[in-house]
């Protein structure tokens, strides 16, 4: 008799989960699964014994696996895909350029909200209930709280006082005591407003004296139906609750009365958190000057040829008026604008000048929104609408799902900020933005006062475009910068206490001139390092071996990266020598 071959699953779908792994996994689909899947869409596949995590599929194919029988998928979580190709292009590129995974790049893209993950939670079996007797005493423990609620692995530990709880509760399961199953939570909310209106049958003029003939014993709720109705065009329109509640000073306590008594009707729709509210301003632009003209000129002409243009602007040379010529022109052609800054708070400054000239057309995305408003950003992004054309943001900004980019700005391109750290992906977000905009024949403008040795070098190799803006806006001239020489002004003599001459008379000619000096000195306390004049020896942290700064307010030696601090020692601990002395300046002993 011949045996049947067991039956090959009809597809399957290559994906990547938000986990360092270094390669993709493959999982099995239906047939309509097949024709609905595509690159780009999320799925939610079991991983692990008792996890379900949120994966971005890359390939759909027809190809088994070889070396393991693939699981099948537990559900489709969109309708369509929420990652583009381009941008799983730009994903695999990030991971062999910064020599990560692709599952860093997705957990780092993908707004929180849109990574679900499951929770391991514990039932009690209550159609074959175990033999008591069989049951540890943590597990009776266990047991007996199943009777009340079901639990996760994490209230288990707290009720068994341990922290490895899998060999427990797979005991509990074998002896057939309980059940398991994975809770799946999708964490994104779309934002619900409630409206009212009144009734149906109130919004026709004769039964309104009726109405008001019924509350005439409640004033209070008479006068709500009246400030509704003033504030309302027509008798079927709908209001925000909240817009009624700040007019009229009405308690939610009012408004449920007389939705209870039929008087209104409620509706929840759901909306865009707004993100920038400040509307656009009529004749809000600025003249540019004739050296912010010519520089405007040039950007448009060195773009004809060059991918990457360095825009080279001294402070307060007005280098955000052509930014926004320059975004007028790609809203003009329908495309997306990124401009990216290095630090969140600048973020807030740009967005308030941007949003005066575009309005809604402005969203902006960083670590500071909620996980909503960052969805709602990347959903915007991802269909292309109008409130999605210009996005302000941080270096986490460039991995959203752009569809047509036009323009991309890196205000302060020389910026640390721009380079990420810890953890993985370690991406440049400048860089990564330059290789985004090739991809998508995207114009990048790199703006900086002081550029990077990088960029300077590509501008010299002619790999960038390079325009300079030398004047600053309606002629106000430069600080005139001067260096002084502390060496040769201690070999001269000329040097009172820390201070030179130079230093002192000006100080002295601003002070007469009814102005006022800022000092600066990038060290705190009073001296950066104490040292012993015998041995050389220098206290350091235990936790951190970095020198103590002395801080003479509280006579105390301090670490300045974990906060450790010692009185400050009467003699070398190394030698014993009374004849510990401090260095350096620090901003007290300035003072």
């Amino acid at each position: 008799m011949k045996m049947e071959e067991p039956e090959v699953p009809f597809a399957f779908i290559d994906v990547i989960l938000p986990l360092a792994l270094p390669k993709a996994y493959t999982y099995t689909i239906t047939e309509d699964h097949y024709d609905q899947l595509a690159p780009g869409f999320r799925v939610a596949v079991p991983f692990g014994k008792q996890k379900v995590y949120t994966a971005v599929v890359i390939r759909v194919h027809r190809v088994a696996p070889q070396t393991y029988g693939p699981k099948s998928i537990v559900m489709i979580l969109d309708k369509i895909a929420m990652v583009t190709p381009i941008q799983l292009e730009f994903w695999e590129w990030m991971a062999r350029y910064y020599m990560c995974s692709m599952g860093d790049i997705m957990r780092a893209s993908l707004p929180a909200a849109l990574l679900i993950e499951s929770q391991t939670i514990l039932t009690r079996n209550e159609l074959e209930p175990p033999e008591m007797e069989t049951l540890t005493d943590d597990q009776f423990l266990v047991f007996e709280a199943l009777q009340k609620q079901t639990l996760s692995l994490e209230e288990i530990s707290q009720i068994t006082d341990q922290k490895k709880v899998m060999p427990l509760v797979l005991d509990m399961l074998e002896k057939g005591a309980a059940l398991i199953y994975q809770k799946i939570e999708e964490k994104f909310k779309p934002k619900r407003v409630r409206y009212i209106r009144l009734s149906p049958p109130f919004q026709e003029e004769q039964n309104l004296e009726s109405l008001f003939e019924s509350l005439k014993n409640a004033p209070k709720q008479s006068a709500l139906v009246m400030g509704f109705l003033s504030d309302s065009n027509s008798l079927d329109s709908w209001q925000k609750v909240s817009d009624f509640k700040q007019k009229t000073q009405a308690s939610s306590s009012q408004i449920r009365t007389l939705l209870d008594k039929a008087v209104f009707e409620e509706i929840f729709q759901e909306e865009n958190r707004v993100l920038i509210r400040q509307q656009r301003e009529r004749n809000s632009e600025k003249v540019l000057s004739p050296a912010q003209q010519k520089a405007l000129v040039e950007i448009q002409t060195v773009f004809k040829k060059k991918e990457v243009i360095l825009f080279e602007g001294v402070t307060a040379s007005g280098k955000t008026e052509l930014y926004i010529k320059l975004i007028e022109e790609q809203l003009s052609k329908g495309k997306q604008i990124l401009y990216l800054l290095p630090e969140i708070s600048l973020t807030s400054q740009i967005v308030t000048r941007l949003a005066t000239h575009f309005g809604n057309q402005v969203s902006v995305y960083h670590s500071k929104y909620s996980i909503h408003e960052r969805t709602e950003v990347w959903q915007r992004t991802l269909e292309g609408s109008s409130q999605g054309q210009i996005i302000v943001g941080a270096r986490s900004a460039v991995l959203l799902p752009f569809q047509d980019l036009g323009l991309v700005i890196i205000d302060e391109e020389h910026e640390n900020s721009y380079k990420q750290f810890d953890p993985a992906p370690r991406y440049q977000a400048r860089d990564s933005a330059i290789f985004l905009a090739r991809r998508m024949n995207a114009k990048v403008l790199l703006g900086s006062a002081t550029p990077s040795l990088e960029t300077a070098e590509n501008v010299r190799t002619s790999k960038y475009g390079w325009v300079k803006l030398s004047e600053r806006y309606g002629g106000v001239s430069l600080p005139i910068v001067e260096l002084i020489d502390l060496k040769d002004a201690n070999r001269r003599k000329t040097m009172n206490g820390m201070f030179s001459k130079t230093l002192i008379h000006s100080i002295q000619k601003t002070l007469d001139q009814k102005k006022q000096v800022i000092l600066f000195q990038n060290r705190r306390g009073y001296a950066p390092i104490s040292e012993c004049l015998s041995c050389g020896h220098t206290p350091q942290c235990s936790q951190c071996d970095v020198s103590l700064t002395y801080h003479q307010t509280k006579n105390q030696l301090k670490c300045h990266y974990c906060g450790y601090s010692i009185p400050m020692p009467s003699q070398c601990h190394a030698c014993g020598m009374p004849t510990l002395t401090t260095k350096g300046v620090g901003t007290k002993q300035i003072e």
